[in-house]
């Protein structure tokens, strides 16, 4: 992974001391709110509902032993114990106090962590595939260009202020595990002619107005990359609207300008500043490769891993749904799900990092890595190790076997924290967890992704989910619409309202009826509930979701 070089070291000490004095100015009266709020926000540092909260970055969702430590000792000494994994692949704090941010922030820096970006109108923490570098089905790893990306974007004097904040999103595989389309700037590695480059894609978004990416360009060498991405986002910096938040992303930007316009004046601006990079970010880049070189894989007999799979159910069952295929023979990438039922989604507690932390290190070769589905990837574990390390993970409940079925759910805070939440996330992702535990179903239903936000902001991904729940409010009451047929893979597609909400009392039963329904419509086992939807349509769930409805339209039919 990345090694921080001495400009990096400094760089970092400077602006947290710089935030340290406006903390105390602060602290001390010298800054109101409103005045201090800017200078927070540039610095990851939020007001929600009952305290500050510090979002932390994790680029490209990729952690060592060290600093997956160093996360769980500040949950310790300055939070309540756990910390909230998102997805955007950051950690947030929800408890800390405003005079304990600073030592925070210098604690993150002792391990090359920090919060800078992580909020406001300017380029966000970069993600990539949770798998990469480590997936059978890559064509490279993403996460070399993610770090150019980080570098290139942190404190670029133009892009401090931009119309709204700005997402972007690197996959090095056809299966799209980063959901690219749903960013204002979406990258797939791609090899055309036997060279490398990218397919780039443009105004994605969820939120009030949800869009899928376009196509700007479907091949750009490595060498014009960073010169593109700067000809975009200087294009949006301009033309993006700054007289309605609401129409602000560069998703409106594309939509009201359409993707031809928007090409054309990208290549403009592309002419006239392709000659500023004089091939200094290919240097760089070299220089990021070799800090991404891939581990010393082992050799091992697999016969104590065949022997645990053939002969306990319960290491089978979490093999069969927590394990994914790995370039190098022999091993496996092992998801550690953060969904135990009933539990908050994303969170782990200290202790539990450092469980993580110390098999990543005695089984991972080093490495972990946070996926947007609120998840931990140990991405290098040679199967030889899995039996031992599933013991592990079961000592520490953290062996849940629900990767990509019902429980595995992504919820924003939603309005236990939230200030901008217009209902309840979490209890409802918890409900249905335990409902579907009860009912001892979920590996009967297979692969299913339901997805809540407690907001119209879709923190919670909401519009992409193959189940989409949206908490609002309605006259003061929660209220829960449904969307079906959501996806954020390589064939993303937005959800469909089906109809009427329900209440925080009536959604369990609702999403029991329509995942019932659904094991009565599709072909069999194999179908899954996407495709069984994409096979049959809305009408039939939408039957089985409003049965009353359904009843008297037969009725008056008849």
């Amino acid at each position: 992974m990345y090694s921080y070089t001495e400009f990096d070291d400094k760089f970092l000490a400077e602006r947290n001391a710089q935030f340290r004095a406006q903390v105390e100015r602060r602290i001390d009266g010298s800054l109101t709110e409103d005045e201090f709020k800017p200078l927070r926000l540039m610095n990851g540092l939020y007001l929600q509902l009952h305290a500050y909260m510090l979002r932390v970055a994790i680029p490209y969702g990729t952690l060592s032993s060290a600093q997956m430590d160093k996360l769980a000792f500040i949950a310790e000494k300055w939070d309540k114990g756990y910390g909230h994994f998102t997805t955007r692949q950051n950690i947030q704090y929800n408890w800390p106090e405003l005079r304990d941010v600073p030592d925070m922030l210098d604690a993150l820096a002792e391990v090359n962590l920090h919060a800078i970006q992580t909020s406001g109108n300017t380029i966000r923490n970069v993600t990539a595939d949770h798998f990469a570098g480590a997936a059978a089905d890559e064509v490279a790893d993403p996460r070399p260009v993610a770090e150019l990306i980080r570098q290139w974007s942190t404190d670029h004097p133009e892009f401090q202020f931009l119309p709204r904040k700005f997402k972007v999103a690197v996959t090095g595989a056809a299966a799209d595990r980063a959901v690219i389309k749903a960013h204002d700037i979406g990258l797939r590695i791609v090899e055309r002619d036997g060279e490398q480059g990218f397919e780039v894609i443009v105004g994605g978004g969820l939120g009030r107005t949800p869009m899928i990416g376009k196509v700007l360009y479907d091949f750009v060498s490595a060498d014009d990359l960073l010169p593109t991405l700067e000809a975009i986002v200087s294009v949006y910096n301009v033309l993006g609207r700054r007289d309605n938040k609401y129409k602000a992303r560069i998703k409106i930007t594309v939509h009201e300008n359409g993707i031809e316009d928007i090409r054309a004046r990208v290549d403009a601006q592309y002419a006239l500043i392709r000659s500023q990079f004089t091939g200094v970010d290919q240097q760089v880049l070299s220089r990021i490769e070799s800090d991404f070189a891939a581990p010393q894989f082992k050799t091992a007999s697999l016969a104590a891993y065949e022997s645990a799979y053939t002969n306990d159910p319960v290491f089978r069952a979490w093999a069969d749904t927590n394990l994914a295929e790995h370039r190098a023979p022999g091993y496996a990438i092992v998801s550690i799900s953060l969904k135990a039922h009933g539990a908050t989604p994303g969170d782990a507690t200290a202790d539990q990092m450092r469980v993580m932390a110390d098999l990543a290190r005695c089984f991972g070769h080093d490495e972990l890595r946070i996926s947007h589905e609120q998840n931990v990837i140990l991405p290098h574990v040679h199967r030889s190790d899995l039996p031992e390390l599933h013991a592990a993970l079961k000592e520490a409940k953290l062996a849940t076997a629900n990767i990509g079925l019902i429980s595995d759910i992504i919820a924003c805070p939603g309005m236990d924290y939230c200030a901008l939440a217009t209902a309840r996330s979490i209890p409802i992702a918890q409900e249905i967890a335990t409902r579907f535990d009860e009912l001892k179903l979920e590996h009967d239903v297979g692969p299913l992704k339901i997805k809540i936000s407690g907001c119209i902001n879709a923190c919670g991904h909401h519009h992409v989910g193959h189940i989409g729940i949206l908490g609002l409010d309605r006259a003061g009451v929660e209220n829960y619409q449904i969307t079906l047929g959501g996806d954020g893979t390589e064939d993303a597609s937005l959800g469909t309202r089906t109809g009427p909400g329900f209440s925080a009392e009536e959604i369990i039963p609702a999403i029991e009826r329509l995942v019932l329904g659904y094991l009565d419509l599709r072909n069999d086992p194999a179908e899954t509930f996407l495709q069984a939807y994409r096979r049959l349509g809305l009408a039939p769930f939408k039957a089985v979701l409003y049965p009353e409805t359904a009843n008297k339209d037969r009725a008056n039919a008849a």
